[in-house]
Parts: C-alpha cells; structure tokens; sequence
C-alpha cells in the first residue's frame, strides 16, 4: 500500500502513534503536499491525518466548511497543521454527529469540548496559538486523535459502540481483507 491511499477501519496504521516532526525538511512539505492533494481531490473530505495516509508524522491537513445563510457552503483554504498540542479544554461540552473518512458513510455522536486552545507549527515552521472554537475545535480534536491512534469511535458510549459492532466488522472484511 502507497502513501496517500486512505487507510480505512481495521488497517493497523489507524491505530498507530504518530512520531513528532522533528524539522520541516523538504520531504516533510511533500509529504504534506501529498497529503493536501488527497484531501482536495475529494468533495467531501474536510481532513486528513497522517496516519489516515500512510503518514507516520504527527501532521493534519484541513479544510474548514463554512455553511451560508442560504445552506450553501464553502471552504475555507486548506491549512497543515505540524505537531499539534491542545490544551485547556472547555468544561462545555457539546454532542455532534462525527464522521471519519476511514469508516465511510458511520456517523455517531461524539461528545467533545466546544473550544480548546491549540499550538501548533505550519508549513513554513511558524509556531501558531489560537484558541479555537465550535465546529473548528471539533476538527482539531478529531485529527488530533488520529495522532494518538485513536478514532471517533473509541469516543462514544459503550452500550453504541456495541449496536455498531456489525457494521465495524463488515467495514474490517471490506476494507481489509485477510
């Protein structure tokens, strides 16, 4: 299996964690490069981690979707994210349906923070600290976690998790057979 090729749900990478960016080195950006060229390459792809791709490095690419009073969306313009902290998270919570390219068309309700504070470096090396917020905080979580090897999944309640099993077990035979 290539760099770039979406692992899905049971493929041993998914459940890895990813090393730290040591130093944005020319291979570093390509491989970021590649992994922005998935993402945009398909409609409804908002995020990708590394681990997702074949990327053992602690990196995520993003693109956030922006909804207009009309229902009409846009997004905003794709963004790296190199070896990400997040801190401070809020005691508010809020439940949202999640999905993850690697287990298509599954949604569950994920419960997480609605605003938690991030630093992290960019393409260029630039160290950057935002406190984010809403549906952007969810993005980095969500990301974040496939850094740790852990998906969206592992986040919600036990007694869901169990009615799923089914759909998991057939997404593993699909996905990776043998």
């Amino acid at each position: 299996m290539k760099a770039f090729e979406i692992r899905y749900y049971g493929h041993p990478d998914l459940r890895a964690k990813a090393k730290t960016v040591e130093e944005i080195t020319p291979e570093i950006v390509k491989l970021c490069e590649g992994m922005l060229a998935k993402m945009l390459s398909l409609d409804n792809a908002i995020g990708f981690a590394g681990p997702q791709l074949g990327v053992p490095f602690r990196i995520f690419v993003i693109r956030e979707q922006k909804f207009l009073p009309n229902n009409q969306y846009y997004y905003d313009p794709p963004e790296v994210i190199i070896n990400p902290v997040l801190t401070n998270p809020s005691k508010e919570c809020e439940e949202m349906l999640e999905g993850c390219m690697s287990l298509p068309g599954l949604h569950v309700p994920v419960v997480r923070p609605k605003s938690i504070h991030v630093r992290y470096q960019n393409l260029k090396g630039e160290f950057i600290e935002e406190e984010l917020h809403d549906f952007r905080a969810r993005m980095f979580m969500h990301e974040n976690d496939h850094l740790n090897g852990v998906l969206h999944i592992d986040r919600i309640d036990p007694k869901d998790r169990k009615k799923i099993e089914p759909v998991l077990k057939a997404m593993k035979e699909k996905y990776n057979p043998g």
